[in-house]
């Protein structure tokens, strides 16, 4: 089941706190780099980020998750995680179909990863997104930039 994530409950920011910790934790491992934001972010920042989030939740546990921003006609997805216990069983895919459900009205879908996360890159691509450009953040750590327009 996927909804929407409130974060006046307090458990249950706690579970994707931790859910994104170690998500974050398998793509710093693929890229080389251990200072991904979401990596250092505290409990209180991820509470006040001002991002939406759609949460994957298998028999009323949080697995999964996407956060967006709206900026005019585009959506740009600031996060993507899924347990690293249950990866390959199409949970991102999902929320990205119920991303583009719950918002039909973006013209621009964003999305960035690490340059070497080849599973995240392998999964933008299989749903439609077109690579943009890599953009090195910090000295050798390049990000890839992709896009979906309607």
């Amino acid at each position: 089941m996927i909804k929407k994530i409130a974060f006046h409950n307090t458990s249950l920011v706690q579970e994707l706190f931790e859910l994104q910790k170690a998500s974050y934790l398998v793509e710093a491992n693929l890229i080389g780099f251990f200072d991904i934001p979401p990596l250092k972010e505290s409990l209180e920042g991820l509470n006040g980020c001002g991002e939406t989030f759609l949460g994957y939740f298998e028999e009323e546990v949080l697995v999964g998750a996407l956060a967006f921003t709206i900026e005019g006609e585009a959506l740009t997805i600031c996060r993507m995680v899924v347990h690293p216990n249950h990866f390959r069983k199409g949970i991102a895919r999902k929320l990205l179909y119920a991303l583009e459900e719950i918002q039909p009205e973006w013209l621009v879908l964003k999305v960035s990863t690490g340059k070497d996360n080849t599973p995240a890159k392998k999964l933008y691509q299989k749903n439609g997104f077109q690579f943009v450009q890599d953009m090195e953040v910090v000295p050798g750590l390049f990000i890839s930039h992709f896009e979906k327009r309607r």
